[in-house]
């Protein structure tokens, strides 16, 4: 089982590389839990999608802490990977998007495989049922979304996007990328359209379960993003987006997988002293190791 983790952000709203930032007791990257985690679950690849210029450094950083037999590949997302016999002459300051992402590994994963963002953190039981899943779900057609809850996904330092989905059972029907949603009063407010949440939804944090089917939808969609040059100089490939056509084309299911555990993330610099005051006290309670590799 592989495990992809996109970490080509620029840390924007962070004031730096918030996926290289030392959070661990000993200096680990947040990334660095995430993929102990699916160790112990039974991954046995880890994909990891970055800037070019952070390749080296990240793959020499990982391949001498990771067990020998872990295959380990660090991708460059780049603005010229683009799709044979395409073009694209406009402006672009940043990458295109996670489906993108995504999709930069298409050459070196063959396999049913998971896809988060390396500077979350989405709780050790969230991987057992991912791993449960891809073990129980052989066919090419049915994919999942680890869910978690809005209210309990949102940062005290500003607003945050999320995929908030319409669930019937354990079946998503849709997901809607909403990318200012902050707390208003009782609720939640997304600042861009203006609709109210209670809390309670259901909402994607990018932690998917992938076929890779999704590879050949990912390029025919970037196909026609390309088509039109002015909206690509700024747009952005969302993976919802992908799998919310591909659910209204009846290509896939899409399972909503209970996370069993709880999420935490950095998105402002002021959500670092929380990230770290929670990695070090699931330290202390044994949860994990330190240093976190014998390698190390």
């Amino acid at each position: 089982m592989t495990l992809l983790l996109m970490a080509a952000g620029s840390g924007s709203r962070y004031g730096k590389l918030k996926q290289f930032d030392d959070l661990g007791p000993k200096g680990e990257f947040l990334m660095e839990f995430a993929i102990y985690d699916a160790l112990k679950n039974g991954f046995d690849h880890i994909v990891v999608i970055t800037k070019k210029e952070n390749t080296s450094f990240l793959f020499d950083h990982l391949r001498k802490r990771l067990p020998e037999n872990i295959k380990l590949d660090v991708l460059a997302q780049e603005v010229t990977d683009l799709p044979e016999g395409c073009s694209f002459s406009g402006e672009r300051p940043k990458p295109w998007g996670t489906a993108h992402a995504v999709w930069t590994a298409r050459h070196v994963i063959n396999n049913p495989f998971v896809v988060i963002n390396a500077d979350d953190f989405y709780g050790q039981p969230a991987y057992k049922n991912a791993a449960d899943f891809i073990r129980e779900h052989k066919n090419d057609n049915t994919f999942a979304l680890v869910g978690y809850t809005l209210k309990d996904t949102l940062s005290e330092h500003g607003s945050v996007s999320r995929g908030v989905c319409k669930v019937d059972g354990d079946h998503l029907l849709s997901v809607d990328e909403r990318l200012k949603l902050e707390w208003e009063g009782d609720g939640v407010k997304d600042h861009d359209s203006g609709n109210m949440y209670t809390g309670d939804e259901q909402v994607s944090m990018n932690f998917w379960i992938c076929k890779p089917s999704i590879f050949d939808k990912i390029e025919s969609e970037f196909r026609s993003f390309l088509s039109n040059e002015e909206s690509a100089k700024t747009s952005e490939l969302y993976i919802p987006k992908t799998v919310q056509e591909m659910l209204q084309a009846g290509e896939i299911e899409v399972k909503v997988v209970p996370s069993g555990g709880e999420w935490f993330g950095v998105t402002y610099a002021s959500d670092r002293e929380v990230a770290v005051t929670h990695l070090q006290e699931k330290t202390d309670k044994g949860q994990y190791v330190s240093p976190l590799w014998p390698q190390q």
